[in-house]
């Protein structure tokens, strides 16, 4: 059966009633899941929707009903994020777990704040774009019940992600990594604590959100969301791997983006912290690097990552070493 069958089966069965697909088409927008642009009449009314698949072979293990339940939470917030429509988190429905979303309005330009717009105006779109995450760690977390469903590592959180990250290495690394290992021994012995648990978005960057007449219409990508320390997003965003998406050169550079965010959320920014973030910002994106080769020789996936091997240069002069 087509995807489009599916979807079809799947809404006519949530709406009781005749749904017909149209204009499906698969985006190549997203690494970790599909992503599946389509319209769906009934009643009369064409509604404009996503459905998010996951792949045969991914890069992230995530659980749909985690990111349902952050989607159905932040409903309650001025956190602009996409609604929910019908969730199959165990793959009844697409073969695999999956979630269909209102599509909103918006570009998706991963590199905007790079791109041929004047300085002012990508500017006023990087304030508006990290005043959305200052928006997400403001977030009553407890008020909205995110607590029922997410676990709170109270002043651990630096601790509980450096578990989470070393047990997805264990898992599919191919051979011993004493690189790694050498940087994993550092963060152990470096690990920080915390004073604010915080929703942390996880992978927020200009390429997850949506703008529109130079404002956020949406947060996508919340499959990675949980609760921890703040400074974990703050690390991810002024990692110097990812710099040029986050930054302009000389007009919005890492302590622009950190002093704004401490004024929006009125936290105090431990830079030795963020650092350390940042460090395990990078071990989290060679175990996706490490993952995306053990996918593809597994024949789960054909995308062909790079070669991590610069990383692990990186890494090291992160560190001192």
């Amino acid at each position: 059966m087509s995807i489009s069958d599916q979807l079809t089966d799947w809404l006519s069965d949530e709406l009781a009633t005749t749904v017909k697909v149209e204009n499906l088409r698969r985006t190549t927008v997203g690494f970790s899941r599909e992503n599946w642009l389509f319209d769906a009449i009934w009643d009369g009314t064409v509604h404009r929707l996503i459905a998010r698949r996951d792949p045969s072979g991914s890069v992230l293990s995530t659980d749909r009903r985690i990111e349902c339940a952050v989607l159905e939470a932040l409903r309650h917030t001025d956190v602009p994020a996409p609604a929910l429509r019908w969730a199959d988190p165990d793959g009844n429905r697409l073969g695999r777990p999956a979630l269909i979303m209102d599509l909103s309005p918006g570009r998706c330009d991963g590199f905007v704040l790079n791109g041929n717009a004047p300085l002012t105006e990508r500017l006023t779109i990087a304030h508006r774009i990290y005043d959305r995450l200052a928006d997400i760690h403001r977030v009553d977390w407890r008020a909205i019940g995110l607590g029922r469903h997410l676990a709170n590592p109270g002043n651990q959180a630096a601790a509980a992600a450096l578990d989470h990250w070393e047990a997805e290495l264990d898992k599919i690394k191919f051979e011993p990594e004493p690189e790694l290992a050498f940087v994993l021994s550092w963060l152990r012995d470096t690990v920080p604590g915390n004073e604010a648990v915080t929703l942390v978005h996880g992978d927020f960057k200009p390429g997850n959100v949506l703008l529109e007449d130079g404002d956020v219409t949406a947060v996508l990508d919340w499959e990675t969301a949980h609760l921890g320390d703040p400074h974990e997003d703050l690390g991810w965003i002024t990692n110097p791997l990812r710099a040029y998406e986050h930054t302009i050169a000389g007009a919005w550079e890492p302590n622009d983006l950190l002093q704004r965010w401490s004024e929006q959320t009125g936290i105090v920014v431990h830079l030795e912290r963020v650092q350390w973030w940042r460090v395990l910002a990078n071990v989290k994106l060679m175990v996706i690097v490490l993952t995306g080769h053990h996918s593809f020789l597994q024949q789960r996936s054909d995308r062909v990552f790079p070669n991590p091997v610069p990383m692990y240069a990186l890494l090291l002069d992160q560190i001192g070493a």
